[in-house]
């Protein structure tokens, strides 16, 4: 059997005797390397315990600031008077990101939350509901098609297919087109040596081919009656009717990067951890209630949304390191997750944990997720249906993830399934 937990475990151990010899004034926390060798742990560690607000002048972009405990994220996150989210000051994303759009992500308060309530219907209970006998039909349908007796890639085949359904049928969007939208998400965050993409200009072309088709369906939508999908509420709420092109595509973009990223991730590492705590997994097997619990807790552990930035609105003061007015602020979720004064054992993947929705992968206050219940929806069924079918789904190699410190995720994962008898 592969023994991922093994190569992992040495990797590991490698990458912490060079995080503790390396000076912290030489810490670059955001390097995308960190997170596509999943070596990022001991970096954060130190930082948390040493410099919990560290910063960072060692890196190809500009300062920023590291903010890496879960209290000082919570207090960055509510104090948003203070830290702006604002595209004009540089957005949300660590890096400048040229084809990043005005969104409600990246709008202040009162534009944020009036753009926001377009989409919110979208996730209340009650339609969620009306969901769930969808999702657990997709799901039921990807699985039962799925190859016995050989290797696949989970990614694939599982996580970017039903996250993919479920997006084309948030947009209704065209059912045989519904690939584009993982296409253009993927595109929208790429970092040139993720090999995601051949040049910036192939880029630039395929993002214009989404907005386009986008405008032509946002242009259906606005001349024909209200319907059940998120650019039909967006067509008809007096805050979003009137947008500007570069935020209609903005919002858009949004909305296809948090309704893929997030599931679609943490239903890979969902994978990835019960292969590394299998006890966890025999104990799902025996008590499947727990998935109620289990479900927050990986979506903790995997951390999709590794970080988001805000810039300092004046001259304050973060976990007593002084702040001016001007500065990148980085709320590493990533690491507040795995803040050991806030959460007990915070590396390993407990599915039985008393307080398990005590995470930052949602963020936190007023730019909290607005479609972070659908997520965890998705989540619970699709194991709810694997434990249906399957002994175990068991992984082959190693995983490949993508190369990003803002989404920590996984590009494939090759695994064989053991089907129930």
């Amino acid at each position: 059997m592969y023994d991922l937990i093994e190569i992992a475990r040495e990797r590991l151990q490698a990458a912490r005797e060079e995080a503790y010899a390396m000076p912290l004034k030489d810490f670059h926390p955001g390097a995308p390397k960190l997170f596509s060798t999943d070596t990022l742990w001991p970096y954060f560690e130190r930082m948390r315990k040493e410099e919990p607000v560290h910063y960072c002048t060692n890196a190809p972009i500009e300062p920023y600031w590291s903010v890496t405990k879960y209290n000082d994220i919570v207090h960055v996150e509510t104090n948003h008077s203070i830290f702006s989210s604002d595209l004009s000051l540089g957005g949300v994303m660590i890096r400048d990101n040229p084809l990043e759009l005005p969104s409600f992500i990246t709008m202040d308060e009162p534009r944020h939350s009036a753009q926001r309530k377009a989409v919110a219907p979208m996730f209340t209970p009650a339609h969620l509901s009306e969901l769930a006998g969808l999702i657990r039909e997709r799901a039921g349908n990807v699985l039962d098609a799925l190859p016995k007796n050989e290797t696949f890639d989970f990614v694939d085949r599982v996580s970017i297919e039903l996250t993919t359904q479920m997006l084309a049928t948030l947009f209704d969007f065209p059912w045989e087109e519904r690939r584009k939208l993982t296409r253009w998400s993927n595109l929208l965050t790429a970092l040139p040596k993720s090999m995601i993409f051949e040049s910036e200009e192939q880029r630039q072309a395929e993002l214009k081919e989404c907005g386009t088709y986008f405008t032509r369906l946002w242009n259906e939508r606005v001349n024909a009656e209200i319907r059940n999908d998120l650019l039909s509420m967006m067509a008809h709420h007096d805050a979003t009717r009137h947008m500007d092109h570069a935020n209609l595509l903005g919002n858009i973009f949004l909305l296809i990067l948090g309704g893929n990223d997030t599931t679609r991730n943490t239903m890979t590492g969902s994978v990835v951890a019960f292969h590394q705590y299998p006890d966890q997994y025999r104990k799902l097997q025996t008590q499947p209630e727990l998935i109620d619990s289990m479900v927050p807790e990986v979506i903790r552990w995997q951390s999709p949304a590794a970080h988001m930035r805000r810039t300092a609105l004046q001259d304050t003061e973060i976990g007593g390191k002084r702040i001016k007015k001007g500065d990148r602020v980085v709320m590493w979720y990533v690491s507040g997750n795995r803040d050991e004064e806030v959460i007990d054992n915070p590396d390993s993947f407990i599915i039985d944990r008393t307080q398990p929705r005590k995470h930052l992968s949602f963020g936190f206050g007023i730019h909290r997720c607005v479609g972070l219940r659908l997520a965890e929806l998705q989540l619970q069924i699709v194991w709810e249906e694997i434990l249906k079918r399957f002994d175990r789904i068991e992984v082959v190699g190693e995983p490949k993830r993508a190369y990003s410190s803002f989404i920590r995720g996984y590009e494939a994962l090759p695994v064989r399934l053991r089907v129930r008898p």
